[in-house]
């Protein structure tokens, strides 16, 4: 029988610990590998090929939605199960908008879990009670959920992930470091965000990374 092959990206180690501990129970799963951050979660699937990966949201560095909209476009094949704490429908929307398959929150059963994997495994969509009937109304209907514009939406993949970096402290040289690209590069997409965002000091981007949950 061939096992579905999960990543587990987390930042608390005790966690995925305990979810590897948890799929280990059930011979059609096989934990290959983990991450403790958005950055390490994508040189690692690369690398592995996982059927499935489990992604938390808040993570140091590049978080879950950073690291997702990243592996999309590099590992599409890759399906991504979202595992948080969090039923916030804007959350659940940019990660359907990212090209997620499953939005899971920390809270459900074991058993639960691992219905979530083998469904989107199948090539299903899996969505947790708290958050499906938004979705259902929402995407699945056919039409986009009602929200007002926001600027943030009008921000590039990299554009986003840069945002994240630069609210939580970064400079341009660590910046370019975990996104592999230059210190021009990264001022470029920091001058891009604040002319978008119309937002040209440090104290209100952070402030907006708050606000939009980018950030905790």
């Amino acid at each position: 029988m061939k096992k579905i092959r999960v990543f587990i990206a987390d930042d608390h180690a005790l966690f995925r610990e305990g979810i590897r501990a948890l799929l280990s129970k059930y011979e059609d799963l096989e934990v290959t590998g983990e991450a403790a951050d958005g950055k390490e979660a994508i040189d690692q699937v690369k690398k592995l090929r996982p059927d499935i990966v489990l992604m938390d949201i808040a993570m140091p560095g590049l978080g879950g939605l950073e690291a997702t909209l990243e592996l999309k476009k590099i590992c599409p094949e890759v399906k991504i199960i979202v595992l948080t704490q969090y039923a916030n429908q804007e959350y659940l929307y940019r990660f359907l908008k990212a090209g997620v398959s499953g939005y899971v929150l920390k809270r459900v059963a074991g058993a639960e879990l691992v219905s979530a994997i083998r469904s989107v495994h199948r090539g299903g969509t899996f969505l947790h009670p708290d958050v499906a009937p938004a979705v259902i109304e929402g995407y699945l209907g056919g039409r986009q959920p009602p929200q007002q514009e926001d600027a943030y939406e009008t921000l590039t993949d990299r554009e986003k992930q840069v945002l994240k970096l630069v609210a939580e402290g970064k400079t341009n040289k660590e910046i370019a470091e975990i996104l592999t690209i230059s210190v021009k590069t990264a001022m470029a997409h920091r001058a891009n965000i604040a002319d978008k965002l119309g937002i040209h000091n440090r104290a209100e981007l952070i402030k907006f990374a708050l606000q939009r949950g980018i950030v905790e």
